[in-house]
């Protein structure tokens, strides 16, 4: 054998030896309850139980790793063709079961207790998931890259991530700031506290969260205690890409300043209640909408 041949023949085991040994690295992570989930190896076969989950893995490098999801996990395309099994309040344990999962990802707040202690008691590994900070996203990004082996990838895009989210953080810091009501929906009438990795993305654009004491993540409010606090902003959501009509209902009270300064805004949802990379693009839209308030209001220099 020549040396030549002979040093390709020894290159394309070792490669074949430290892909081999990459696929049996065992994999260790903490997650949001602070329980350690171990893996023998990378998992294979996972099941995300939210659309933002299921963002997150195709973000990591992982999306061909998913074997099901649930209701709207719409992003990206090839998320579409995922077998649901059901929503994120209610689940197909018979289907969970058939699947056979190595690895459930579920989301603490929106899953629930409940559902997360069930599957725990049906023998399944749960990783429970929570982003509070706009940093929690890529965070977990980069969980979701070490439990199913593409760790490589998921740092890459979490660090260019980050990157992004540092030069809108330094480009909004000096800003004179103004109180945000944030509404998730009308019937009932529906904010969110400071706890929530929203009121991260107001507080970054030099908002103030009006309801950022409230004691629940999504409390239920009344309109009076809205006018109480007569927010300078009011910026909706709702359930799709356009703007609700509901908005327009606080043209009713002209005494509010949002109203008074023509400030009622709107961000689709799917940019800004979704914790993925996407919502970097929601934030950029809640800044303009702030320094044009600000601009209304002769708040200072934007």
């Amino acid at each position: 054998m020549s040396r030549s041949i002979f040093t390709i023949f020894i290159t394309t085991l070792s490669l074949l030896w430290t892909g081999s040994c990459w696929a049996d690295k065992p994999v260790r992570v903490q997650d949001a309850r602070g329980h350690w989930i171990e893996l023998a190896a990378p998992a294979e076969r996972i099941v995300a139980l939210a659309p933002h989950i299921v963002e997150n893995f195709y973000s990591a490098g992982a999306g061909e790793k998913l074997v099901a999801a649930v209701s709207y996990s719409d992003y990206p395309e090839q998320a579409k063709k995922l077998p649901k099994i059901g929503n994120y309040k209610a689940l197909s344990y018979e289907s969970l079961l058939a699947l056979k999962p190595d690895l459930i990802v579920a989301w603490g707040s929106g899953n629930g207790d409940e559902m997360i202690q069930k599957l725990d008691d049906l023998g399944f590994t749960v990783f429970v998931t929570e982003s509070r900070t706009l940093e929690d996203i890529a965070k977990n990004v980069r969980f979701f890259g070490e439990l199913a082996g593409t760790s490589e990838n998921a740092d890459r895009t979490a660090s260019e991530w980050l990157k992004r989210l540092n030069e809108l953080q330094h480009s909004n810091k000096k800003k004179t700031p103004v109180s945000v009501f944030y509404q998730v929906w009308n019937d009932p009438l529906q904010t969110l506290n400071g706890e929530h990795l929203i009121s991260d993305v107001i507080q970054t654009c030099g908002g103030r969260n009006a309801f950022a004491d409230a004691m629940v993540l999504a409390p239920k409010i009344s309109i009076e205690s809205v006018l109480n606090r007569n927010p300078e902003v009011i910026i909706s959501s709702g359930m799709g890409k356009s703007r609700p009509d509901w908005l327009d209902a606080w043209k009713a009270y002209p005494t509010l300043n949002a109203v008074k300064n023509d400030s009622l805004y709107f961000v689709p949802p799917d940019i800004i209640q979704r914790h993925t990379f996407r919502v970097l693009d929601g934030m950029e839209m809640v800044c303009d909408h702030l320094d044009n308030a600000r601009i209304k209001v002769g708040a200072g220099s934007i």
